[in-house]
C-alpha cells in the first residue's frame, strides 16, 4: 500500500514537472537564445533587426494566433495556406474593378467561407479535419490557379501597397493587425466566458456538451475564425508584395504557424493553450532564422533543428497528460 501511495506521488510530481516545462519552456529558451544572440551576433540587438524579426513573424502571426485557439478545441486546419494565397488573389483581381479597400475587404471573404466550410463537415459530417481541411486545401489551389491561370499578377496601383508597407508610429500596419489579433483573442481566452467554452470543449467534449456548451457551434466558429485570419494575413501579404500566384501556402503559412504554436507549448491533444506563449513561439523561431543568418551558420541546420523542437515539444505535452 505504501508503496502503491508512493509511486502515485512520483508520478503526480512527475507530471507536475512536465506540466511546469510545457507551460514555460517556451520562456526560458526564448529568453536564453535572445540573449546568446545579443552577446554573440553584433547586428542582432538593433532597432531595424529586432523589426524585421517582428515583420518576418507577423506575416504568419494572424493564422498562427487563429490557429491557437483551433488546436486548444482538438482541431486542426489545414487549409489555411491555400485560404492565405486565395485572399490575395482575390484581393489583387478585384482592385481594379472595385477599388483598394473594397477589394481587400472582399479578398477576406472566400477565406471566411473556407473556414465555415471546414467546420461543417467537421462537425456535422464527422470528417477528420486533417482531411477536410486538405480536401478545402486541395479545392482552393484549384480555384486560385483557375482565376490566375497560373501567373503571377502584378498590382500597380500605389494605393494597394498602404497596408503591407506603410507605417503608423515607425511601425508597419500589419505588425499592429498582428498585435491586435494577439491581444484580442488572448483576452477571449483569460477573461471570456467563450474562452473557457474553447478549452472546455478539448478538454472534454462529453463533459462540455453536458454542460450545456453547444460543442458544434464552438468549433465552427473557431474553423470560420481561422479562414477569417487567412483571409487577412493574406491580403495583407499581397499588399505587402503587390503580387499574386496561386499556391498552398504550406511552407509559407502552415508550417511556421504550426510549429510556432506547438513550440509555445499548446497542445495537439486540445484543452490546453495559451496566446502569449503563442507569440513567443513565433519570436523563438524568428530569432533562430535571424541568428543562423547574422551568424553564417549552414542554413541546412535551421529546419533540423526546428524540427527537433517541435517533436520535443510534442513529447513533452504526450508525456505530461499520461502523467497527469
Amino acid at each position: 500500500m505504501n508503496g502503491l501511495a508512493a509511486s502515485l506521488r512520483s508520478r503526480t510530481a512527475l507530471g507536475g514537472s512536465l506540466e511546469a516545462a510545457r507551460e514555460y519552456a517556451i520562456v526560458v529558451i526564448f529568453f536564453t537564445l535572445f540573449l546568446v544572440l545579443t552577446f554573440s551576433a553584433s547586428h542582432f540587438f538593433t532597432r531595424v533587426n529586432l523589426l524585421n524579426n517582428l515583420e518576418s513573424g507577423a506575416t504568419y502571426g494572424p493564422v498562427a494566433v487563429a490557429l491557437t485557439l483551433l488546436l486548444i478545441v482538438g482541431e486542426f486546419d489545414l487549409s489555411v495556406g491555400a485560404s492565405f494565397i486565395l485572399a490575395g488573389i482575390v484581393a489583387a483581381e478585384l482592385q481594379s474593378h472595385v477599388g483598394t479597400w473594397p477589394a481587400l475587404l472582399i479578398g477576406i471573404l472566400p477565406a471566411v467561407v473556407v473556414g465555415l466550410v471546414n467546420g461543417i463537415a467537421v462537425t456535422y459530417f464527422r470528417v477528420n479535419s486533417f482531411i477536410a481541411t486538405l480536401a478545402t486545401s486541395l479545392m482552393v489551389v484549384g480555384i486560385g490557379t483557375r482565376v490566375t491561370r497560373g501567373a503571377q499578377k502584378f498590382i500597380s496601383a500605389p494605393s494597394f501597397a498602404i497596408l503591407g508597407n506603410d507605417k503608423g508610429l515607425g511601425v508597419d500596419y500589419f505588425i499592429w493587425i498582428f498585435i491586435g489579433f494577439a491581444l484580442a483573442c488572448g483576452f477571449v481566452l483569460w477573461r471570456m466566458k467563450l474562452g473557457r467554452w474553447l478549452y472546455a470543449t478539448g478538454g472534454n467534449p462529453e463533459a462540455a456538451r453536458l454542460s450545456g456548451i453547444n460543442i458544434r457551434w464552438v468549433k465552427i466558429g473557431a474553423f470560420t475564425f481561422s479562414g477569417f485570419a487567412a483571409g487577412v494575413a493574406g491580403v495583407i501579404f499581397a499588399s505587402r508584395t503587390t503580387t499574386a500566384i496561386a499556391g498552398n501556402g504550406i511552407e509559407e503559412v502552415v508550417f511556421p504557424a504550426f510549429a510556432a504554436v506547438v513550440v509555445g507549448g499548446t497542445s495537439v491533444q486540445g484543452g490546453r493553450g495559451a496566446i502569449w506563449r503563442t507569440v513567443l513561439g513565433i519570436l523563438f523561431l524568428e530569432c533562430i532564422r535571424n541568428g543562423f543568418n547574422l551568424l553564417e551558420v549552414d542554413t541546412f541546420w535551421q529546419p533540423v533543428m526546428e524540427g527537433g523542437i517541435i517533436l520535443v515539444a510534442v513529447a513533452i505535452d504526450s508525456l505530461s497528460r499520461r502523467s497527469a
